[in-house]
């Protein structure tokens, strides 16, 4: 009888793997198969979503742009306006701080020319012929010419500051204070025979005062 056994030289375990079905067919033959309708329907509703999220978020993002541009258009709006506001208001303000300058230098020489025509007018309406006597005649004659002549002055030097006076008021409404200035005629816009009047009117009251005294020293030598 023969000592080989058959059965010594067989691997039990190798028998059982060569035999057992391998576990990794199927997966494998899984990643190649065709894809089904339901696979399909699946990646289309995750296609789906992914764009609507990214519709979703380039909503977003205009609108965030518009805000953006609103944001600097605004700012551009304040600065522009910012800068026109100093401009302009700078501008006024020395304009009407040299038209307030102006009137008041103004109001200041009306409120001396009224104070001074009172005063004359005061004198001239003093004067009363009825009290003059023949001894005092003359003085008083004198005295009140001077009085006349003085306010004839006052009243000339108010025609000159004031052309109301004259009736042709000035058409303040139509004249900016940006461009109106403050005429003032000189001694060169006046004609010869108005040179002559204004001298005669400086001088006047000086003729009358000295005929005055002459007149006096007359009838005092003559009373002698």
């Amino acid at each position: 009888m023969s000592d080989f056994d058959p059965a010594d030289f067989v691997d039990d375990d190798f028998q059982a793997q060569k035999t057992a079905p391998s576990s990794s067919t199927p997966s494998s033959s899984a990643a190649f198969r065709a894809p089904t309708r339901e696979d399909v329907d699946n990646k289309v509703a995750d296609a789906q979503q992914r764009l609507a999220e990214l519709k979703r978020a380039q909503e977003e993002l205009e609108r965030e742009r518009a805000s953006l541009e609103e944001t600097r258009r605004r700012q551009m709006e304040f600065q522009t306006g910012r800068q026109e506001m100093v401009h302009n208001l700078t501008r006024g303000l020395g304009l009407l701080e040299e038209a307030e300058f102006t009137a008041r230098r103004d109001a200041e020489q009306m409120a001396k020319t009224l104070a001074d025509f009172r005063e004359r007018l005061s004198k001239v309406e003093a004067i009363r012929e009825e009290t003059w006597t023949k001894d005092n005649f003359n003085v008083e004659l004198t005295r009140a010419l001077t009085a006349i002549e003085n306010a004839r002055m006052e009243w000339n030097a108010g025609l000159l500051k004031f052309p109301i006076l004259s009736g042709s008021a000035p058409n303040s409404a139509a004249t900016s204070p940006e461009t109106k200035t403050t005429a003032k005629p000189g001694i060169e816009n006046f004609s010869f025979g108005q040179l002559c009047k204004l001298g005669l009117a400086f001088t006047w009251p000086l003729a009358v005062v000295a005929l005055g005294a002459l007149a006096i020293l007359v009838v005092v030598l003559l009373r002698h």
